[in-house]
């Protein structure tokens, strides 16, 4: 069985990225941050699952920053399939959530990174995500990209660590019932 994994950046404001989907105030705080744990949480991972914008946001990044990591985007807008290996990552796309699920379960994926405000929340609201490790950096937003979104109930999180980075940034890891 697959589990999910989140490791997200976000702003005071609880955005995860500015109104139109900019990531420059998050990406300027990389240098100073130290360690944030996140090259052994992505050693951890056996695929990446993220929605469009998400995909469609990354492509603008360093393909070396996949590492061969198979992709799985969840779109209704992209046709299902393979896509051009990006970066030595294959990219898959799947129609939905249920079909996402059944992929990396055939691959005998047992650790999957979420990424994106959609496709966290859809994993939230379904049960679905293990555990989800949260960097709030000192910057409001006002506006942009909300991290979490309407749930069909309240999700309970147990709190497993908090620690102060450098620059005034927050990392707190939350697990849920699907751990």
């Amino acid at each position: 069985m697959t589990t999910f994994h989140a490791f997200l950046g976000c702003s005071l404001d609880g955005f995860i990225a500015g109104p139109l989907g900019e990531l420059s105030w998050l990406t300027d705080f990389d240098e100073v941050l130290g360690d944030t744990g996140f090259d052994a949480f992505f050693a951890s991972i056996e695929a990446m699952a993220m929605g469009r914008v998400t995909y469609e946001a990354m492509l603008q990044f360093d393909p070396a920053f996949y590492r061969g990591v198979p992709i799985h985007v969840l779109s209704r807008t992209l046709g299902p399939g393979a896509r051009p290996n990006l970066g030595g990552s294959t990219v898959t796309v799947h129609p939905d959530l249920p079909a996402l699920v059944d992929a990396l379960t055939a691959a005998h994926v047992t650790r999957a990174y979420a990424d994106g405000g959609r496709t966290v929340q859809a994993l939230l609201a379904a049960g679905l995500l293990a555990d989800l490790v949260l960097t709030r950096v000192p910057v409001l937003l006002g506006e942009g990209v909300p991290l979490f979104g309407p749930l069909p109930a309240p999700v309970p999180a147990q709190l497993e660590s908090v620690r102060q980075l450098p620059a005034g940034a927050v990392q707190s890891t939350y697990r849920f019932g699907a751990a």
